[in-house]
């Protein structure tokens, strides 16, 4: 009886583990390159009806390729997401251009804005910021947007390229400095003189508290004729990272801009994204709520 028990939860077990791979899965994405499209006879023998897949915009490349993979892919039964590298784009007249393209042959609806990885900007955009304040996107009607990040940190934008590029000088911040050495202390572990750098701050930024380690955030607030600026950086551990989020950075966001966003997803059965389409679209250029359809592999 007691190896039935045991059989019968481990099989239990096994089921439940199953089931949260599947859950962790599903409404996954990819990304693929215009090259690497190039060797793909036809997506949908490796990816499910609705995946989003990225299209990148590399240095040096030809964004007419993006755009053909974005049809191709649209085509196939896919949710085509182009990248628009900023430090690639050469002029505003270029963005709009592509931008139209791509909503009046693919129906673009969502884009993924990055600085891009080019040394130089081609001429008018060295960020994604740049970008977004030439009105373009929402012109032709781009409604979501996604944003580049790196949780595990990037050398090309540590602590020092932020205040390289605020134009300030970092200084070690006495209160930190104390806190850190205390974490050391509290601990037996003995203090490197090099993790004073974690105690740095820039004039405009304010320290963000990490109680699950030693590397503080930053929220800066840089004043500017042009308008404010805001950059907030946090460290790349999960654990961290999350905390932080929830406990500095959220409610610092939500006081600022006295706005909550309440989201709703509605799923359906037995109805085609394009009869959806098709129903809801008196709603679909709304700003306030805005609304999307995506086809997924549980659904609509």
């Amino acid at each position: 009886m007691g190896a039935v028990q045991a059989m019968t939860r481990s099989a239990a077990t096994n089921d439940g583990v199953k089931q949260r791979i599947a859950d962790f899965m599903t409404g996954f994405t990819a990304e693929t390159t215009p090259g690497s499209a190039a060797k793909i006879p036809d997506y949908r023998e490796h990816l499910r009806p609705g995946t989003v897949v990225y299209i990148t915009f590399l240095p040096g490349s030809d964004f007419d390729d993006t755009i053909a993979v974005a049809k191709r892919l649209k085509g196939e039964g896919f949710l085509p997401v182009p990248h628009f590298a900023a430090r690639s784009i050469p002029s505003a007249a270029f963005l709009e251009d592509k931008l139209a393209r791509l909503v009046g042959e693919v129906g673009l609806e969502q884009v993924l804005v990055i600085g891009g990885s080019a040394d130089k900007p081609a001429v008018d955009f060295s960020d994604t910021m740049r970008l977004l304040e030439t009105g373009l996107f929402d012109k032709h009607g781009i409604r979501k947007f996604g944003v580049a990040g790196h949780p595990e940190g990037s050398p090309d934008i540590s602590d020092e390229a932020i205040a390289e590029a605020l134009g300030e000088e970092m200084f070690v911040d006495p209160d930190m400095e104390r806190a850190l050495r205390a974490f050391f202390a509290t601990r037996g572990v003995d203090f490197a003189e090099s993790n004073v750098k974690q105690a740095k701050l820039i004039p405009s930024a304010s320290a963000l508290a990490n109680p699950r380690g030693t590397a503080p955030g930053w929220f800066v607030e840089k004043n500017r004729a042009e308008g404010d600026r805001y950059v907030i950086a946090m460290p790349g551990v999960p654990a961290e990272m999350y905390r932080m989020w929830e406990n500095e950075v959220a409610p610092r966001l939500r006081e600022m801009t006295g706005a909550v966003l309440i989201t709703r997803v509605l799923k359906t059965a037995a109805v085609s994204e394009a009869k959806i389409d098709e129903m809801l679209s008196p709603l679909l250029k709304s700003a306030n709520p805005s609304v999307g359809i995506y086809a997924k592999i549980d659904g609509v």
